[in-house]
């Protein structure tokens, strides 16, 4: 009398496992200014908002945007010698995401006793701690703008969060993914956030 609600407990948790591996990866939302003027492609050196800050996680976000603004017709040109210059800033944030629960929990469930007379009740008991997750926020900002005159031509940023420990937090994973949400259609429509997948 007691192994079938435990069984079926069991059966019906099996798809809401399969829904939480199946878990997409974040949205990344993208907002771009510009002068609504054609940008014509050009040499272009890609430099740090913060040269105190342009270690080996800002190479691989530096080197992300180099590769979008190539796919966009700009030629690399080595650091302060084009007319164009791309300044890119990095930041990742951490903060405490919702509590998960714990790992697994125990169901057990009722059955009738006696003659004529029902008694039917169920108790899940959680197994485990219950422990808060982390949240990275990653944000890539770009600036495109003339050296002569420091004006700038074309701005934007995007925004992701991932889960702390997983790939898609990883800067490797990130920084491929927010340089090419940044400059999908470049110059993109300005003054408007869009969100990409």
């Amino acid at each position: 009398m007691f192994a079938r609600p435990l069984l079926i407990r069991a059966t019906l948790a099996l798809p809401l496992l399969a829904l939480a591996a199946c878990a997409t990866a974040p949205d990344t939302r993208v907002t771009r200014f510009h002068l609504n003027q054609p940008i014509a492609p050009a040499a272009i050196s890609i430099e740090a908002r913060d040269p105190a800050l342009a270690n080996l996680e800002y190479e691989t976000y530096a080197g992300a945007v180099n590769g979008e603004l190539a796919r966009n017709g700009f030629t690399p040109a080595p650091r302060g010698t084009a007319e164009l210059v791309a300044v890119v800033d990095v930041q990742r944030q951490y903060s405490a995401g919702p509590i998960k629960p714990p790992p697994f929990s125990i169901g057990i469930g009722g059955g009738t006793f006696g003659r004529n007379v029902g008694v039917g009740g169920g108790v899940t008991l959680p197994v485990g701690k219950a422990r808060a997750t982390e949240l990275v926020q990653t944000n890539l900002a770009v600036q495109i703008k003339r050296r002569s005159d420091n004006t700038v031509i074309w701005e934007g940023r995007a925004v992701t969060q991932a889960k702390g420990g997983t790939e898609q937090a990883a800067a490797a994973n990130a920084a491929p993914k927010l340089a090419a949400a940044l400059f999908g259609g470049f110059p993109g429509e300005s003054g408007r956030t869009i969100s990409v997948k």
